[in-house]
């Protein structure tokens, strides 16, 4: 059965319908995602080594669509139109290319008849007018294909036609040659930032973005949407800044900011998740061995504390709500923990834990605790979860992605900045230099380096679920249909990350050394 649908508008410089140059890969991926009758299927490409630094693909093939996104921030850059059959495009109510009703069903796949993409002369007197001349790319040597390819470029648009190499000319103008028989209708079209694919395509991944990340920014006439996260510094004693896109920063003080303090600033939570997994309270120091370790950092190494958990989900897991850590004394059986929850902020990328004022921990400070041993009945902000959206992790496109730098004082003389995107390796070893003077013994500091596994692939695991990822079965390390992702599927072993504590600060490793997130407490 056809899919009746108009054709996408193109918005040279700007996007395809609402897939727009700037937009976050989370926001594209979920509005594809949430199509399933438009989008049937999805293809994610990553580098398995570089997630971070390398682009990011989505292949859409019953689409004829391509898009690229950089690495570190995860923003679409680039959209290309490789099969002009199965979409319908058109440019301020004008069609790129006649498509039959038929041809606009993305399950007809090759049943459907081949239309090629729109011709020269069409592009030229019809659509766009006259340009600067393009580039000329002669074929490879040995290639069968005696075409070659000719750019044409317009202001945040390129069009690609192939053009036979015998009839290349520079002394001839490119309109003779492409409206001549010798050039054939184009075979793709890029939708990108810049007056030219000549200069854009060198800085492509770095240049500022146009547009912001979440598309609900771009309506007009609805209700205001908060300002977006454009990065997060951790600095010293529980402060946690967020810079944001065009609004002045947010401050979080861990131990003081309140409820209502995020909801005036970020907005409401996409989600609220009620803490129940307590199992990693089991880590969490006794009260005969708290008074030592607060009085130094060597207590805090490599401690996986109860506050630190990884219970941020959104979605319930299968936990014991009555466990109960057996070094707690009666006071702290006797607090309500079912004020406890996370704030999900999926949009921005984060999690903000809300509990009872207690005991702060300071990142990677000595500034001494002036809170008092009593607790308020209100609560506070007790800790902040950092995603990084690592494609290939188990969470995958859960969260936007958050990117963060350390900012303490103690680590600001370090040779590089300390970030989202630093390996965690190398962040692990300054860090552990600038510690180093606050171990007591070798064998601590050894110990500090010992990370601690979590299982992100069974469906009982703390902070998990098999809904992280629509479509995971649960123990099964690939997914059903809801993403198709051959990295994932062929790695079974990707769902297990490792935690690494630090004072103040929690990461979750990947296998391939990225940080997939970061908790401050």
């Amino acid at each position: 059965m056809a899919v009746s649908r108009s054709p996408l508008q193109v918005h040279p410089g700007k996007g395809i319908g609402f897939m727009i140059l700037g937009a976050s890969l989370h926001d594209i991926l979920t509005r594809l995602k949430a199509q399933p009758h438009l989008y049937p299927k999805i293809d994610v490409s990553y580098s398995p080594k570089e997630p971070l630094q390398a682009p990011v693909i989505l292949g859409l093939p019953h689409n004829g669509l391509r898009l690229r996104f950089d690495g570190p921030d995860q923003r679409l850059r680039l959209i290309e139109v490789l099969d002009f059959s199965k979409t319908g495009l058109a440019y301020k109510n004008t069609d790129l290319a006649k498509i039959p009703e038929v041809e606009r069903s993305p399950a007809l796949g090759s049943t459907a008849t081949k239309i090629s993409g729109p011709a020269f002369r069409h592009v030229y007197q019809k659509l766009f007018g006259p340009t600067f001349p393009g580039e000329y790319f002669p074929p490879q040597e040995g290639a069968m294909n005696s075409y070659g390819k000719y750019v044409l470029s317009y202001p945040g648009l390129a069009f690609t036609f192939p053009l036979k190499h015998a009839a290349w000319s520079p002394s001839v103008d490119f309109v003779t040659m492409l409206s001549s028989s010798s050039t054939l209708p184009t075979t793709s079209m890029s939708v990108y930032d810049g007056s030219s694919w000549k200069e854009s395509r060198h800085d492509l991944y770095t240049r500022p973005c146009p547009n912001p990340r979440s598309l609900a920014l771009l309506k007009k006439g609805r209700e205001e949407v908060p300002d977006e996260i454009d990065h997060v510094r951790i600095c010293d004693d529980g402060c946690i800044e967020m810079l944001r896109h065009s609004s002045p920063p947010f401050l979080i003080r861990l131990g003081v900011t309140t409820p209502q303090d995020l909801v005036a600033e970020l907005g409401p939570p996409d989600a609220i998740y009620r803490k129940n997994d307590r199992r990693l309270s089991i880590h969490k120091p006794s009260p005969r061995r708290s008074s030592q370790r607060r009085s130094s950092y060597a207590g805090s190494h490599g401690q996986i504390e109860d506050s630190t958990d990884t219970d941020q989900s959104s979605v319930h897991t299968a936990t014991d709500d009555s466990d109960i850590d057996d070094g707690q004394g009666p006071a702290d059986v006797a607090v309500d923990t079912s004020v406890e929850c996370f704030y999900n902020y999926f949009h921005h990328g984060f999690d903000v834990f809300i509990s009872s004022p207690a005991v702060s921990s300071p990142v990677l400070s000595r500034v001494e605790d002036t809170m008092s041993g009593t607790k308020p009945d209100h609560q506070v902000a007790a800790k902040v979860l950092l995603h990084a959206n690592v494609p290939g992790s188990y969470p995958f496109n859960r969260y936007r992605r958050c990117r963060w730098s350390l900012e303490m004082n103690s680590v600001s003389d370090t040779v590089e900045q300390l970030s989202s995107e630093t390996p965690f390796t190398v962040l692990s070893s300054l860090l552990r230099e600038v510690l180093k003077a606050t171990y007591s013994s070798e064998e601590e500091e050894r110990k500090a380096q010992e990370g601690m596994v979590l299982n992100r692939g069974w469906g009982n695991s703390p902070g998990s679920s098999c809904e992280l990822l629509d479509g995971w079965e649960e123990g099964a390390g690939a997914p059903k249909a809801a993403v198709r992702n051959p990295v994932v599927s062929s790695t079974s072993g990707l769902g297990n990350t490792q935690l690494f504590g630090y004072p103040g600060l929690l990461f979750e490793v990947l296998k391939n050394d990225a940080v997939s997130c970061l908790t401050v407490y």
